[in-house]
């Protein structure tokens, strides 16, 4: 197999694991790609501007307000004035949003964990175990 071959297998393979694992958040139904792509940024980084978060999910920032304000109704996020400048405001996940993010880590992990189980040989999990380091190898940044 050569190299465009082998990348767009991996592509494929990549993308129907991520696809399936978006499927098996049941507990984040009611939030858009953008609303969990918002979660994941601020569960990274504690604090984060509304401007920042929107040029991370690559929306308009009255997008973004619009989305902050829903997750603010639902207690996902909290937001605290900014103590060197009152114009501006740090978002952060609520206790809630932490809980949430943590429900949806545990649903992720015990349907792969369960996919892991039902599908794989004990030699399959093997070669899966040696391919981790490659595999984190391809998405360093550096």
């Amino acid at each position: 197999m050569n190299n465009t071959d082998l990348s767009s297998a991996l592509r494929t393979a990549v993308s129907a694991l991520h696809k399936g694992l978006r499927k098996q958040m049941y507990s984040v139904q009611a939030w858009s790609m953008t609303e969990m792509e918002t979660i994941g940024h601020l569960m990274r980084s504690p604090s984060l501007l509304p401007t920042e978060l929107a040029t991370l999910t690559r929306v308009k920032t009255q997008s973004m307000s619009q989305i902050l304000n829903k997750m603010e109704e639902h207690g996902i996020v909290k937001r605290t004035p900014s103590k060197d400048d009152g114009r501006k405001v740090a978002i952060s996940l609520s206790a809630s949003g932490k809980k949430l993010v943590e429900k949806i880590i545990y649903e992720r992990d015990e349907w792969l964990k369960e996919r892991i189980e039902l599908k794989l040989t004990v030699k399959e999990k093997e070669v899966l175990i040696k391919a981790l380091p490659i595999l984190n190898k391809l998405v360093e940044i550096k």
